[in-house]
């Protein structure tokens, strides 16, 4: 069974008579979300789908946590930037442009997001926060600040200290005058709600709970706290929050004995890497690749196919590289066989309804364009011609899907695909071949100047006996190195495009023109 579906009937059978199952995850706008962050919430996403294809109603929760405050200036932003750390999210300005810092880093990663059909409906905690909404949880936590405290203690290696748990504030309180949580509190009148403090800035201050006020729950009591309030009965976390003393089961026990609420079903998942290297994406520190960026390289479909793919708690790399053809090409072989009906595994059906309701795009094979696309020059009207040549019409919606990732993925990753026509004849390669080597591409050269009808397999089926041998080994080399001679030929390389599209790519004159050679 597929995971996301192990993960709902868990659901269903622990919550029997549950009418609506809120499923949850979230992210601090720190910077712009990386592949890693888009973790959290497609594995939310798919329990989600599996959760509604069981016939429950669902909602899918999905929380901006913009009163966090700035930890660190990320690398893509100035570094004057410096002077708002320890302001919220929310109220820093926007580096780029009109608004805020948060809302500029939550727009971006919305609207990617779109892509995918991944529609959660957001709540951003500043406002939250601001709206009163969560101040008589506040007050809640403050009066049981000490059994917080211990809670704390409790999944600490250090010693319970009498007098820093009556010292302990369960809140960030940012300051009224500087909009920065460099503040102390100097007295709590539980009575009244009021919080004296005083500012690194200079000044003092007084905040009341109810209504609007510039205090925020510390992250674990804060969890524990949203958790009650959504009703969430599902929410994944990344492996740092899963340990024995991590944050999931610290914020568990202050659920129960704080808010009387039992944790949500929870799932941890690996951190993702770049293919190349072993340093963990970090938003704030700049070193990500966006959805929006694996966009660029990878449709949708294939981007949900291969999270899916993966156990929550199995790690992978992505990659730009090579690993891009064999991505494709496994997606494609496993759609074909899905609208063939053959796809007999339970595990890859559910992964290909998950990522794309079993629905089939039309589009050309991303490896068949990227063979011939720097050829032609990256020209999408001869990209058109060439591949009807083949026997296959596709419209320009349907190929432009396919070849605007092709053409990115060459320029801006893998330059050294750029490959072009030669552009007069080759005469050195073409003589250092044996007299049987020339015969063959002299043979060739005939078929292609009087055979002018042929195409597809019957046309391949004539090239191959060019290279009629006695011994099947023997004719697949020889085969292979009639094709390893017409490419250095006709491209300078010992590889390229099935012979019929590099023919219509390049056109048929040409390729005769650089085969002749008396």
């Amino acid at each position: 069974m597929h995971w996301a579906y192990e993960i709902a009937k868990r659901l269903i059978e622990k919550h029997p008579t549950k009418k609506v199952f809120t499923c949850a995850s979230g992210i601090s706008p720190s910077g712009s979300v990386h592949i890693g962050n888009f973790r959290e919430v497609v594995t939310t996403f798919f329990v989600v789908k599996a959760l509604e294809s069981l016939g429950k109603k669902t909602r899918f929760i999905f929380s901006w946590d913009d009163f966090d405050r700035l930890r660190k200036v990320p690398q893509n932003v100035p570094a004057s930037f410096e002077r708002f750390v320890g302001m919220p999210y929310s109220d820093v300005p926007n580096p780029f442009g009109e608004g805020s810092y948060a809302h500029y880093f939550e727009k971006e990663f919305e609207q990617s997001l779109q892509a995918f059909g991944i529609q959660p409906e957001f709540i951003y905690q500043n406002v939250e926060y601001q709206s009163g909404r969560y101040s008589d949880y506040i007050w809640i936590a403050l009066k049981k600040r000490k059994e917080i405290y211990e809670i704390l203690m409790r999944f600490k290696s250090s010693s319970f200290s009498s007098e820093q748990c009556e010292a302990f504030f369960p809140i960030t309180l940012y300051c009224e005058c500087c909009n920065k949580d460099t503040t102390a509190i100097s007295a709590f009148n539980e009575e009244l709600g009021q919080i004296k403090y005083n500012c690194t800035c200079g000044n003092e201050g007084v905040q009341s709970l109810g209504g609007k006020n510039r205090i925020k729950l510390n992250w674990k009591v804060d969890w524990a706290m949203r958790w009650m309030m959504e009703d969430v009965v599902f929410e994944p976390g990344g492996r740092d929050h899963s340990s024995a003393t991590g944050s999931y089961n610290v914020s568990k026990a202050i659920a129960k004995e704080i808010f009387d609420y039992d944790a949500p079903d929870y799932t941890a998942y690996e951190f993702i890497q770049l293919k190349g290297t072993n340093e963990k994406m970090s938003s704030s520190s700049g070193n990500v690749l966006t959805p929006n960026d694996l966009l660029l390289v990878y449709t949708p479909e294939i981007i949900l196919f291969m999270f899916a793919k993966y156990k929550p708690n199995a790690s992978f790399h992505i990659g730009l590289d090579e690993d891009v053809l064999r991505n494709y090409s496994e997606f494609e072989r496993y759609q074909s066989a899905y609208a063939k009906g053959l796809i007999k595994e339970e595990d890859i059906r559910l992964t290909l309804e998950l990522a794309c309701g079993g629905s089939i795009n039309r589009q050309p094979s991303f490896s068949q364009v990227a063979s011939i696309f720097s050829l032609i020059g990256f020209n999408y009207e001869l990209l058109q011609t060439s591949l009807s040549r083949t026997g296959i019409e596709y419209t320009m919606q349907e190929i432009n899907q396919i070849s605007d990732r092709v053409a990115h993925w060459i320029k801006y990753w893998n330059p050294h695909r750029l490959v072009s026509i030669n552009q007069k004849n080759n005469v050195l390669y073409y003589y250092s071949l044996t007299a049987e080597q020339r015969r063959k591409v002299n043979e060739l050269t005939e078929l292609l100047r009087n055979e002018t009808s042929l195409s597809g397999d019957s046309f391949m089926n004539r090239i191959y006996a060019i290279c009629e041998e006695d011994d099947k080994k023997r004719m697949r080399e020889s085969q292979k190195d009639l094709f390893q001679n017409v490419y250095q030929l006709v491209i300078g390389q010992s590889s390229g495009p099935r012979l019929p599209l590099l023919i219509s790519a390049v056109g048929r004159g040409k390729i005769i023109k650089l085969l002749t050679f008396s």
